[in-house]
């Protein structure tokens, strides 16, 4: 695909103030505070609010720590869901905590793509407080393919294939601008791969991730309710050469 654009995806200039320093060290106090709150059953909204009033944080760090914070509860219930990478006869498996076999994922595609994307531009990846990498990237319907994505997307196929995964699903948000576009990017990309790739453009990606296991995504609500996931991003990520992870 020719002429794409070029872009820091997820990066603006007041991040380099933001989330670095003095203010980075204020951002990791008040995520003390955001937990011990959220511990004792207060809303993220409410919480993030509060001390981002009392902090005067701008809107984008305010972002950072609903993303980045979670309770202890969140946290346990989540990690009991995550998948474990484990080594037989010299190949990376994948298994769930009851200790089947997955072959088969499925992947929150704009979610883990667009973090990819955010991470290979030099801007701020959030490592949160339940393993995961979460971006400050705001999808708001719009997508357009950029130069980093054909990177992004080629890192989530040779890392499935490290794991002998058998066969990929990307879920892509049927609202989103460009996502038929995307669609046939991912599968143009696939046929270099040894891996099965199917991609789905539904309406709600979300509520059918909630009731599968074998996810890959960061979005917590589906953590939250789905059976099983892999925390792929966070495996990836931390290959990343150069990569900004802010961790509060």
């Amino acid at each position: 695909m020719d002429n794409l654009h070029v872009v820091k995806r997820g990066f603006i200039k007041e991040d380099k103030q933001q989330f670095t320093g003095s203010s980075l060290e204020k951002l990791k106090e008040a995520a003390k505070d955001t937990k011990y709150l959220l511990n004792r059953g207060y809303s993220v909204k409410g919480v993030t609010t509060f001390i981002g009033n009392h902090f005067m944080f701008s809107e984008r760090q305010r972002l950072a720590l609903a993303r980045a914070v979670s309770s202890d509860y969140d946290i346990d219930k989540r990690k009991s869901k995550q998948c474990i990478f484990g080594c037989c006869n010299e190949a990376f498996q994948t298994y769930d905590r009851e200790g089947s076999l997955i072959e088969e994922v499925f992947i929150d595609g704009f979610n883990t793509i667009i973090t990819l994307e955010v991470a290979l531009s030099d801007s701020p990846v959030l490592k949160c407080m339940d393993g995961t990498m979460r971006d400050l990237a705001g999808l708001r319907g719009t997508y357009r393919i950029i130069d980093k994505t054909k990177k992004a997307v080629c890192l989530i196929m040779k890392y499935l294939v490290r794991l002998n995964i058998q066969k990929a699903v990307f879920y892509l948000d049927a609202p989103v601008s460009n996502s038929g576009r995307l669609k046939t990017f991912i599968l143009e990309i696939a046929q270099n791969y040894d891996l099965n790739v199917s991609v789905e453009v539904i309406n709600n990606v979300d509520s059918v991730l909630q009731r599968l296991g074998g996810v890959i995504t960061s979005d917590a609500i589906i953590l939250n309710h789905c059976k099983s996931y892999i925390n792929l991003l966070s495996a990836i990520v931390s290959e990343i050469e150069n990569v900004w992870i802010v961790e509060l």
